[in-house]
């Protein structure tokens, strides 16, 4: 995978300016400083916190001291670290607004071909609203590589809580550069009208992330959707009462899917399709439904090209009486699943495997 990232054009200043507190710490012309957003929770919050980052450096932290009522996408320029005083601190999007997002990267919002330099996003909820604003887009858009979003909740999103995106926000601008190197981690996403989680790639660049340690509850349709999983880490991450699938990921290239919690999903647990290069990962699941009936508990579906390997081990899968608790078909083409020591139960056929795939206990 690559690991280049952009060189991006910057975004004008906001006009409107909220009274805000700018601590600045450290000494010297160089220093970073530490920028303080005050909210009062009305209609002015936005271009208040605004106008702290356009008037930030490369660098510095913006501390956000919420609860914020948010009229207009608050744009994240790339360089800085963004954060509340807790999750207590709450950007909540304004009824009627139909916001793109309640939060995004430059690289998205201003349409670049490039991805957005680093940000740190953490210690805040943000609130999507979506009963009040139906039409609106996602909570949180990340377009900016070796990012982190750590410890946020992100509630009520009318698309999706998080969406990393490959196209920018005019719906056809791919990037022509990688957004590699980023971790989600500690984030509690529930609610969302789509997806919680959404890995949004139909080219090859957003690859080699980590998504760990979160919560991902009550979706409209999946808890996880990766349309590009290659060089990803999806690990110990807890999924309940999402729509359709726990986990839907694609292109598993180098990827380990592994010491998940699915458990109450709508039709399928975990569901991926695979490369015919780098094997993957699929390891040490839990993938349980205690209400309803899931059609597929843990599923390969169509190797993409090639020679598709995978290493599908130590999953334990309990049904509620119904579906398929393992899953192997390869599509077109060759795939070799080593499958060894899974535990299945309360399901109508414990495993199928496809004309043509083929099985081995491992070494």
């Amino acid at each position: 995978m690559g690991r280049m990232r952009r060189a991006g054009a910057g975004l004008a200043a906001a006009g409107a300016v909220l009274a805000a507190a700018l601590l600045v710490t450290g000494g010297g012309s160089a220093a970073a400083a530490r920028l303080t957003a005050t909210c009062n929770n009305t209609g002015t919050d936005a271009a208040g916190i605004q106008a702290v980052v356009d008037n930030s450096a490369v660098g510095d932290e913006i501390v956000i001291d919420g609860p914020c009522s948010i009229t207009s996408t608050i744009v994240l320029r790339g360089g800085r670290a963004y954060r509340g005083d807790s999750r207590a601190t709450v950007l909540r999007a304004a009824s009627g607004r139909a916001l793109p997002a309640v939060l995004a990267s430059d690289s998205w919002m201003g349409n670049w071909a490039t991805t957005g330099d680093p940000v740190t996003v953490r210690d805040l909820t943000i609130e999507g609203n979506r009963a009040a604003n139906g039409t609106a887009g996602d909570g949180l858009v990340i377009r900016s590589w070796q990012t982190t979003v750590q410890d946020v909740t992100v509630r009520d999103a009318a698309r999706s809580g998080i969406r990393i995106a490959g196209t920018a926000r005019d719906g056809t601008t791919a990037l022509t550069n990688n957004q590699v190197n980023g971790t989600i981690r500690n984030v509690f996403v529930s609610g969302s009208g789509q997806d919680g989680i959404y890995v949004e790639d139909g080219g090859n660049a957003v690859t080699d992330w980590n998504l760990l340690d979160s919560w991902v509850e009550s979706s409209g349709r999946d808890g996880i959707r990766l349309d590009n999983a290659a060089g990803w880490n999806v690990e110990r991450n807890h999924l309940y009462g999402n729509t359709a699938a726990g986990i839907d990921a694609h292109r598993l290239f180098a990827t380990c899917i592994c010491d998940n919690y699915v458990e109450d999903f709508g039709t399928r647990g975990i569901e991926v399709t695979v490369q015919g290069d780098a094997a993957s990962t699929i390891a040490a699941n839990r993938v349980f439904t205690f209400s309803g009936a899931g059609t597929t508990y843990l599923a390969i579906t169509q190797v993409n090209y090639g020679a598709g390997q995978v290493t599908v081990t130590g999953n334990a899968v309990r049904g509620g009486g119904t579906g398929t608790g393992l899953s192997y078909q390869r599509g077109g083409n060759q795939l070799t699943v080593t499958s060894s020591g899974n535990q299945v139960s309360g399901v109508t056929t414990p495993r199928s495997v496809g004309a043509g795939v083929t099985l081995s206990a491992g070494l």
